[in-house]
């Protein structure tokens, strides 16, 4: 059987949750049983996110390949459980582009005219075919980035207007995801932004099968029936989104009440299987009925944007389902922390735990190391993720070996102890997008240790995003003062893991273990570290 493939486009305003609509979508068609994968078609002219600033675009998500992509591939991932990601499932205008022009060059268009129609929508569409070749699938879900009336986004509607008139109705089916604001003190909910959504979507040749209208507030019968009349879309198949209360994990029950997932099955003629919704339930009734909360200090330049640590938050949520809590986040402005000082501010607001997540720059460093050591001399639960591990690194080298000047040389250059320095093969590397240690990577730990401990095996994959390394030349001197190198390469070269011997729980990661994580299968560490950080709360009250 050929797959069915469902276009989900959005209107009337950007920002409504067209990832998670995919992701949750992807998720109860999986319940059901059915094989599944899901891609983003981000109509920017960047080659992928690789390069882009996480306050304005948010985090970078890595997949197993190391392709790096929009956040919205992560809640893909961490919303289903077999679907696997990669650069396949990423695509923007500057690949389409590059690829057409690429060809262009070397004269495989053989002289023609190369155009937007028929090359560059061909060109869409072929990225589009490329995944049902590689495996076996029932649904392709494919999100069309922006909002309907951008003109980045016309050869992305012109493309899969022309997927529907060659693969037929039966096997295309095309959702709306529009805003149904709120007006005035009266509370009147308005369908004219989505009327003029659905026009305008139909001047492209899109006729919307499916209309998923995000309100503050369920719908009631009469915009339905209005809506199905000026949009002239069944009164059945307009889905009403409203605004959750709780959690993100709500999206899919709330897409399972109404019906989204059976609307399409019956858009395409299939039968409907029996939907296995049990641990959706479980995790929900967790979320919603915690035993204690617990709180998570994140030491992060970005922390200004939700979404720059988006991967690293919802991984602490999934810890705290493993562990029936609530996790709750304190952010911590490292160059404040540097500034004031003041870090008390720890004690202050009861962090249970404290986390330093990576990123790029010496912008606030001093004020995560003041925070990596309070966690050192306090016996405060820490995970260092990335830069989060090489800080741990740095700080352990100046206080506890007592080399005041070490430093890693993306700061000082110079370091008289560069314990964290670049591998060969990145030295005198110019360009930005693309040229870092990306993707998954093997890593051996070593029994009796924490890392052990956690993972219960001795060789683990995690993906990986830096330029800079643990400099290797100095293990000896670490491991004889109390740091342990838990989890190393397989060839003996590259530091992956480390933790402190007279320390309850400190563990620091070169890798990305966050983008593994799901909330049906929590990643062991940080599994592992929120119920360090619920005992260290349970013996400080």
């Amino acid at each position: 059987m050929q797959p069915k493939f469902i276009f989900i486009t959005g209107g009337v305003s950007s920002s409504l949750g067209k990832g998670v609509t995919v992701a949750a979508l992807g998720a109860l068609l999986e319940c059901r049983g059915y094989r599944v994968t899901m891609q983003k078609m981000d109509p920017y002219i960047n080659i992928d996110a690789g390069t882009m600033s996480p306050f304005q675009h948010g985090e970078v998500y890595v997949t197993e390949d190391g392709a790096e992509t929009d956040l919205d591939l992560g809640y893909y991932e961490r919303f289903t459980k077999y679907t696997k990601i990669t650069r396949a499932n990423s695509v923007t205008t500057g690949q389409i582009y590059y690829e057409v022009i690429q060809r262009e060059r070397r004269g495989d268009y053989l002289g023609r005219t190369v155009q937007v129609i028929p090359h560059i929508t061909n060109e869409i569409k072929r990225r589009i075919l490329n995944l049902t070749k590689e495996q076996e699938l029932d649904f392709v879900i494919v999100e069309i980035g922006g909002t309907v009336g951008d003109i980045e986004s016309v050869p992305f509607l012109e493309a899969i207007r022309q997927m529907r008139r060659e693969r037929g109705r039966e096997n295309v089916c095309f959702i709306h995801l529009t805003l149904v604001p709120t007006i005035g003190g009266a509370g009147e909910a308005k369908t004219k932004p989505t009327q003029h959504s659905v026009k305008e979507l139909m001047t492209y040749g899109i006729q919307p099968d499916v209309l998923v209208c995000r309100s503050s507030k369920t719908l009631t019968e009469e915009m339905k029936d209005k809506l199905s009349l000026f949009c002239n879309v069944k009164k059945e198949n307009i889905i009403s989104a409203v605004d959750i209360q709780t959690s993100i994990y709500e999206i899919p029950e709330m897409y399972k009440n109404e019906k989204l997932d059976e609307v399409i099955l019956q858009h395409f003629q299939m039968t409907s299987k029996d939907i296995n919704f049990e641990k959706w339930e479980y995790i929900l009734n967790v979320i919603r009925n915690p035993e204690k909360k617990v709180k998570i200090a994140i030491v992060g330049k970005y922390i200004a944007l939700n979404d720059a640590y988006r991967s690293i938050y919802e991984s602490l949520i999934h810890g705290g389902i493993a562990n029936k809590v609530e996790v709750e986040f304190i952010k911590i402005d490292p160059e404040k922390l540097e500034k004031e000082g003041n870090i008390e501010i720890f004690r202050e607001t009861q962090a249970h735990g404290i986390l330093v997540p990576g990123g790029f720059g010496n912008r606030g460093i001093e004020g995560k190391l003041l925070a990596i050591q309070y966690a050192r001399v306090n016996q405060i639960p820490y995970f260092g993720i990335c830069l989060g591990m090489q800080l741990a690194v740095i700080e352990f080298a100046r206080n506890v070996i007592g080399w005041k000047t070490a430093n890693s040389t993306e700061f000082d250059p110079k370091a008289e102890y560069p314990v964290i320095s670049l591998l060969e093969e990145q030295l005198g590397i110019v360009e930005k997008g693309g040229t870092m240690r990306l993707g998954a990577y093997p890593c051996i730990i070593k029994e009796n240790t924490k890392a052990f401990q956690e993972y219960k095996k001795t060789k683990i994959t995690e993906r990986h995003r830096h330029r800079f390394e643990f400099t290797i030349q100095y293990k000896q001197e670490f491991e004889n003062r109390g740091m342990i190198i838990s989890g190393i390469s397989p060839d003996g070269q590259l530091v992956e893991i480390i933790e402190l011997k007279d320390h309850p729980w400190f563990i620091g990661v070169q890798f990305h273990p966050e983008f593994q994580s799901k909330p049906i299968e929590p990643h062991p560490l940080f599994e592992g570290f929120i119920k360090e950080a619920k005992k260290y709360s349970e013996n400080h009250e």
